[in-house]
C-alpha cells in the first residue's frame, strides 16, 4: 500500500507546463493522495472558499506562483486572509515561483499565511524538506 505524505494538494499556476510537470513530481513522490490544478488563482480562491464555507475538507498544501495575469498570488494570498480562522494551521503554502524579484521574497516572508518560499522548479529534494 502507498503511503502518501499528504490527503491533499492544490496546484496555483497559469502554466500549464509548470503544472504538468509539477504534478509528476507531486505524483513520483507520493507526496499527495489527491492533487488538484488549478490555473487561475480568482478559480483557486472560489474553489477553497467554497470548501471551507461548506465545512468541507480543505487542501492541506497549497502550492502558489506569484506571477499570473488577472489576480497574482499576493491578490490570492490577500483574498484568503477574508476567510475566517484560516491561517497556516489549517494550510500550509508554499510560494512556488520563478521570481527572485528581491521585493517579491521580502513580501513572501512578511506574510503570515505562506509557510516557505520556493524558487522553481519544484524537486524531490525539495518535497523531501517539506
Amino acid at each position: 500500500m502507498i503511503t502518501f505524505k499528504y490527503k491533499s494538494v492544490l496546484l496555483v499556476d497559469d502554466s500549464y507546463i509548470d503544472n504538468l510537470i509539477n504534478r509528476k513530481i507531486l505524483d513520483n513522490g507520493n507526496f499527495a493522495e489527491s492533487i488538484t490544478v488549478i490555473e487561475s488563482p480568482k478559480e483557486a480562491y472560489k474553489y477553497i472558499r467554497d470548501l471551507y464555507l461548506e465545512g468541507k475538507e480543505l487542501p492541506e498544501v497549497i502550492f502558489l506562483d506569484l506571477r499570473m495575469p488577472l489576480m497574482n498570488g499576493f491578490e490570492f494570498l490577500k483574498a484568503l486572509t477574508e476567510l475566517p480562522d484560516l491561517g497556516p494551521d489549517k494550510i500550509k503554502i508554499y510560494v512556488l515561483t520563478s521570481s527572485l524579484d528581491p521585493k517579491d521574497i521580502r513580501r513572501v516572508k512578511e506574510n503570515h499565511l505562506v509557510s516557505k518560499f520556493i524558487g522553481k522548479p519544484l524537486t524531490s529534494q525539495i518535497l523531501q524538506e517539506i
